[in-house]
């Protein structure tokens, strides 16, 4: 476990504050609604540097409210990066946001926060040289996902690959079957020519948000509230005749079910629920990730007080 590890006393926000060192980028994830925007700008806020996104889905432009974004208030009080910056049409990797962020750690002290934990541990433990995919391979994936299934994927990678992978997520077998097809080599045998980290995860601060399960239910089916009011029924309409299940911003938690409502083909309240159910599924897949991935991340605790979450 790294000199990292531990847990923050379950104190108020400034005793917080108080121990983070402003020289240190500071590095902050958890659980989807768990609260990881708001603590990322009091530090920011204190520190005076950068608040930089490191979400899969908040870097595309065409979701700003179902992806829980910052405010325009927000950005306005603290700078922000890497929000809504690419189109959503466009594929966005973990190594074209590593290639973004570089320039980035040469300024102010930034604080890095997200619930995407590939890109995390991309950042401090480093990334396979993979050349990037071309287009009709990932598209001939994707066809071939949707005729034949990702069994069909699975069955062709080579044994190194097939013995590491977590053959039970389709994104990674499809993303493995992709690297295999474009470069002749398996992913595993990219992914032993790691690099050096970009910032190792000795050179940061980290904070991982733990919370009680049925309190990030409520918190989660309370922000979707949030949303509708916000208008984010307002968002799916202006969204709804680009829209394509390919479409890389499509994978955003709630917009197909949204879609689907906005076009007559699902009422209101079957989206919402269907939304907040997947949801609540990606915030368990999300603390899987963490428990297996980053146990020598800093631990906080929320609400204060409560133990290890279920």
């Amino acid at each position: 476990m790294s000199e990292n590890s531990g847990m923050f006393n379950e104190g108020s926000l400034s005793g917080i504050l108080d121990r983070i060192d402003p020289d240190r980028p500071v590095l902050i994830t958890g659980p989807t609604a768990s609260g990881k925007s708001a603590l990322a700008m009091a530090i920011a806020a204190r520190t005076g540097g950068p608040v930089i996104n490191a979400d899969a889905m908040q870097v595309f432009a065409d979701w700003q409210i179902l992806t829980a974004r910052p405010s325009a208030e927000a950005e306005s009080r603290v700078p922000h990066a890497l929000y809504g910056h690419v189109p959503g049409h466009l594929e966005y990797s973990v190594g074209r946001w590593l290639r973004d962020l570089a320039p980035l750690l040469g300024g102010p002290t930034p604080v890095i926060v997200g619930g995407t934990g590939l890109y995390f541990t991309a950042l401090t433990e480093g990334l396979a040289p993979i050349p990037e995919i071309p287009d009709e391979v990932r598209r001939n994936a994707m066809e071939r996902v949707a005729s034949e299934g990702i069994d069909a994927l699975l069955r062709e990678l080579d044994p190194g690959t097939r013995a590491r992978i977590d053959e039970l997520n389709p994104m990674r077998v499809q993303r493995a079957w992709e690297v295999l097809t474009a470069t002749g080599r398996g992913l595993t045998a990219w992914q032993d020519e790691t690099a050096p980290p970009l910032l190792p995860l000795s050179s940061a601060t980290t904070i991982l948000i733990d919370t009680p399960k049925d309190w990030l239910n409520e918190q989660i089916e309370r922000r979707f509230a949030q949303m509708l009011s916000n208008g984010l029924l307002d968002e799916v309409r202006t969204n709804a005749p680009a829209w394509h299940p390919a479409r890389p911003s499509a994978k955003a938690i709630g917009a197909a079910e949204l879609i689907a409502h906005v076009r007559g083909e699902k009422s209101l309240d079957d989206a919402r629920m269907a939304a907040i159910v997947a949801t609540r599924q990606f915030a368990k897949r999300q603390r899987s990730w963490f428990r297996s991935r980053m146990s020598g991340w800093q631990t906080m605790r929320l609400p204060p007080g409560t133990g290890a979450s279920a």
